[in-house]
């Protein structure tokens, strides 16, 4: 049943975690779907580039740091994963009444190869709206950290886009908070605090949805 503390306050069904690689946010996803199943809740924890076999393929060949990848390059197999992640794992699990976590899904695509690639907002959200055919979260949390905070938690083993410096990661951040500010689905979670703080403000703003009819279809 839903947390009495949360009453009145939005619920979401479709639920992403973003932030600047070293922010928290897997920690954080992970908190958020014990809670909800806490709270008698079927949840699909899942993440991006990933989340089905072939995303994970994918995974491995754009973070892999001996591989070079055109920035275009690089959108394109970020995109295939999410098509085949909403297609084969997102969809169908809104389908059966599940609450959906995924860690990282489009806003990444406008941070990293948007504002931290450089490539134009529109054409990625054109591209991004034909591999999710529309699929949007109900609720994006940004996990906000300052980029001093980032470099120290990633520490000296980096991914390949974790590996592109300071430079590129600050135009990551700023990319985050100018989406946050110009969307209302988009919250900004300041991800400084430990982890069970920043767990107690995410829930604090969060109530359980009701259980969803599975006969209703999707979304």
């Amino acid at each position: 049943m839903p947390n009495p503390s949360t009453a009145g306050a939005p619920t979401a069904r479709f639920l992403a975690l973003e932030g600047v690689d070293g922010s928290g946010k897997s920690t954080q996803a992970q908190l958020l779907a014990d809670w909800y199943r806490a709270h008698g809740m079927d949840v699909m924890l899942t993440r991006e580039p990933g989340g089905t076999a072939l995303g994970e393929r994918l995974r491995a060949i754009v973070l892999d740091p001996a591989i070079t990848c055109a920035d275009r390059a690089e959108l394109m197999l970020m995109l295939a994963a999410r098509a085949q992640h909403v297609a084969a794992c997102i969809r169908p699990a809104l389908a059966a009444g599940q609450v959906v976590i995924t860690d990282r899904f489009s806003l990444s695509s406008l941070a990293y190869q948007g504002y931290g690639r450089g490539l134009p907002l529109e054409e990625i959200r054109a591209a991004d709206a034909v591999a999710t055919g529309g699929l949007r979260p109900d609720l994006t949390l940004v996990i906000d950290v300052p980029l001093e905070t980032a470099l120290e938690r990633l520490g000296a083993a980096r991914d390949r886009i974790e590996g592109e410096g300071a430079a590129f990661l600050r135009r990551v951040i700023a990319g985050y908070h100018a989406l946050a500010h110009s969307d209302a689905t988009i919250r900004l979670v300041d991800g400084r605090p430990a982890a069970a703080a920043i767990h107690r403000a995410i829930t604090a703003g969060l109530s359980c949805p009701a259980p969803a009819n599975p006969a209703e279809g999707e979304p």
